[in-house]
């Protein structure tokens, strides 16, 4: 007899069990806060150096966190393509934090293959094309938990109308 309401109260515990922990995990995602994507822009692009085949440019860029908490930035990559072809790269490895509802400037170093983005523009123009296409993508590398790397990625179009 005793065996017998053992056996039946083990079921009856996992099943109590589990459902305790769907209960907490549902609880956990209700109380998560909100997170609304921050907005990054360039602010300016300076020319540091470089040869015939690889230029550097310091980047500034600006980010906007539209949040109520502080955004902690371990780091940042980013590239960038112009008509289908890669012509810049970088990346900062220098931590900051956005401010609450806040923004911050803050410089990248940018290595870039000018003779291969004026090589496309070349042939877009030869071409009689009106634009070309670019795109800007990369990562922030951010120090929270549940949310390592905000990805971004704008495209976009160089209006060409004027330089022939």
């Amino acid at each position: 007899m005793l065996v017998a309401r053992m056996l039946s109260a083990k079921p009856l515990r996992l099943l109590t069990g589990l459902i305790v922990c769907l209960i907490c995990l549902a609880a956990c995602s209700l109380l998560a806060p909100k997170f609304v994507r921050p907005t990054l822009s360039v602010v300016g692009v300076e020319l540091v150096g470089g040869n015939l085949l690889r230029q550097n440019f310091r980047v500034k860029f600006n980010i906007q966190n539209p949040n109520d908490r502080a955004l902690p930035v371990s780091g940042l990559r980013a590239s960038l393509n112009v008509g289908g072809e890669q012509v810049a790269e970088g990346q900062n490895d220098h931590a900051f934090v956005v401010p609450a509802a806040g923004n911050i400037d803050f410089d990248m170093m940018i290595s870039a293959n000018m003779a291969l983005a004026l090589l496309k523009l070349a042939n877009k123009m030869d071409q009689n094309a009106d634009s070309i296409d670019y795109d800007v993508s990369g990562a922030a590398s951010i120090d929270l938990p549940f949310l390592r790397d905000l990805p971004f990625h704008q495209i976009g179009s160089f209006s060409l109308k004027g330089m022939r």
